[in-house]
């Protein structure tokens, strides 16, 4: 299974809206689950979603600002009242370490599984989460308080064998588990070498005649790894590119439109053609802007000035998957 696909379930900024949440996405990685933000209503948005509370293994909060964390009180209370004993890891800024001693000081009684915090302070970029499968950088936005935005990376998979390969060069076990180390093989005959199968691909037995057979015949990639990266919330700055450079979709805030660049300035938030910036300079496959400020109920502002600097744009959507 090769899923890796973003759902969004928050798209606005501060305010509260009828009919937009906060921020919120949720990260789907080869069926491992991954909550990015927990803005208010998070778990009401999971349930419309149809994501499990018990199989979110990690989440990861950018700041601690209301918008971003007030649904995390409730989550963790569900997720306990549901029966969960698995661990669950929480990477934030230091800053959320008081809030997490409140949960557990308060709420903590039936909490029933472990919570591991990963307090975040550094400069500059850093791997936080190193798997088989993945693994994550966080970063220091420019906010008004510490904020971190992250970079979800696939590992590159292992080699598998053309399955045509074995059937007509009648490859052994041990030739396969070569091909998969990405060596090359070369088939000799003679008492020393285990044999081959006799066939028209073995070399005939007392003769110095060698088959070669290079990796890359034989072998292939089931994926080429990809990668997502989360920023918000922050104004513009050009290191950023640098630190998700080539990314395939990356998420960058929009909370204003260009004629509010200067508030965007001052508030620590980017425009809409801001991100795009950053998305082109990074060589980004694809831009996905959100957070918008409520007194545009219209997106389609932020869209036309984003596509404007940098066309492959798209619009956060509430509930919308994303394939990476």
């Amino acid at each position: 299974m090769n899923n890796f696909a973003v759902t969004v379930l928050g798209t606005a900024s501060a305010l509260p809206m009828a009919n937009k949440y906060p921020s919120a996405q949720v990260l789907s990685v080869q069926g491992r689950l991954f909550l990015i933000d927990c803005g208010e209503a998070t778990q009401m948005q999971l349930r419309k979603a149809g994501v499990s509370f018990l199989k979110i293994e990690a989440i990861f909060l950018s700041h601690t600002h209301g918008d971003h964390v007030f649904g995390i009180f409730g989550l963790l209370s569900t997720m306990s009242m549901l029966g969960r004993t698995q661990a669950l890891t929480i990477y934030a800024p230091s800053s959320f370490a008081p809030m997490l001693d409140f949960i557990r000081t308060y709420y903590g009684e039936g909490v029933n599984f472990s919570i591991d915090f990963v307090s975040l302070e550094h400069e500059g970029v850093k791997v936080i989460y190193d798997s088989p499968y993945m693994k994550v950088q966080a970063f220091p936005l420019q906010h008004r308080v510490p904020c971190y935005g992250y970079l979800f990376s696939q590992q590159q998979p292992g080699l598998n064998v053309k399955k045509d390969k074995i059937e007509t060069y009648h490859l052994s076990i041990s030739e396969i588990a070569a091909l998969k180390r990405g060596e090359d093989l070369v088939r000799k005959a003679g008492p020393l070498v285990e044999p081959c199968m006799e066939n028209e691909y073995c070399p005939q037995s007392g003769t110095d005649e060698e088959l070669y057979l290079p990796n890359e015949e034989f072998t292939y990639y089931p994926y080429e790894p990809r990668s997502y990266a989360y920023c918000s919330d922050t104004r513009y700055f050009p290191e950023l590119a640098s630190w998700v450079k080539g990314v395939n979709l990356l998420y960058h805030e929009a909370t204003y439109p260009e004629e509010m660049a200067e508030k965007a300035q001052m508030r620590f938030h980017a425009t809409a053609s801001q991100a795009a910036q950053c998305a082109k300079e990074a060589g980004a496959e694809r831009l996905m802007i959100g957070h918008f400020s409520s007194k545009y109920p219209d997106h389609q502002i932020f869209l036309s000035q984003a596509q404007a600097v940098f066309p492959h744009t798209v619009l956060a959507k509430e509930l919308e998957s994303y394939e990476i």
